[in-house]
């Protein structure tokens, strides 16, 4: 079973902020991907990763982390490059992970494996809104948000795919690492002025509240375990889970 992703635009105001913004909210791919992870299983069979899907879609030559950029006119430069040797024939099929969108003036995550229930979505898209806004506040104002080397995003990645919430992941460019749980509760606490300026304090809050039920791979995982592997009971499971959520 390999479920596709939620994809969320933040627009912001300044493309010159946008590069910046992009580099730090990779320093929380791992915290997104885990809460999310929602593909163990793949052919029947239960991959051992939480996210699945976060691997298979990365073998696309345009899909997987983007490349890092100092300036709008490298990107420019970059999509020139692909547009001119027929790699793509418009920008819609640059499909990294995280990337920009100038025809909307957004920036787009695709970090997020599909959500089963409006609950998992509504605390996912608060936390990709509160951290962008917080980003590109803090961007605006001369700040220079954590930013981890590509190596240090790459290795997040795979150990959020692979171990979901228990992953231990790297947090800084000095290489101190954290379980992602713990990190995301302080991120939380952090991101509580720019939700209650948002509007969206309750939706963000709730982000906790996916962590303490389990999110999907794990629910996915506990159905298979209690009717021994049944993958018609898992997949029933989640159908369930999205009807009784809307």
């Amino acid at each position: 079973m390999l479920i596709w992703g939620v994809h969320v635009h933040v627009g912001l105001a300044d493309r010159a902020r946008v590069l910046p913004v992009l580099a730090g909210l990779l320093t929380y791919y791992p915290h997104l991907q885990a809460l999310s992870a929602s593909s163990p299983i793949w052919s029947g069979l239960d991959t051992g990763y939480a996210s699945n899907r976060a691997l298979m879609f990365q073998q696309l030559p345009t899909a997987g982390l983007p490349f890092a950029f100092e300036t709008w006119a490298e990107f420019e430069r970059f999509a020139s490059d692909q547009l001119t040797t027929g790699v793509i024939d418009d920008l819609s099929e640059i499909r990294w992970d995280v990337r920009p969108v100038p025809g909307l003036g957004t920036l787009e995550n695709r970090v997020c494996d599909g959500v089963s229930t409006m609950a998992d979505l509504a605390a996912l898209v608060a936390l990709t809104h509160c951290l962008v806004v917080d980003l590109d506040t803090r961007v605006a104002a001369g700040e220079s948000p954590v930013v981890l080397p590509p190596w240090h995003v790459q290795e997040n990645k795979w150990r959020s795919a692979r171990y979901g919430l228990d992953a231990i992941v790297i947090v800084d460019a000095d290489s101190a690492e954290r379980l992602v749980t713990d990190d995301l509760a302080d991120l939380l606490v952090r991101l509580e002025p720019t939700a209650a300026r948002l509007g969206c304090l309750s939706e963000l809050a709730s982000v906790a509240d996916l962590v303490a039920r389990g999110a999907s791979y794990q629910r996915q995982r506990a159905v298979a375990a209690a009717t021994g592997g049944d993958l018609v009971a898992v997949v029933d499971s989640v159908v369930q889970e999205l009807r009784s959520s809307l």
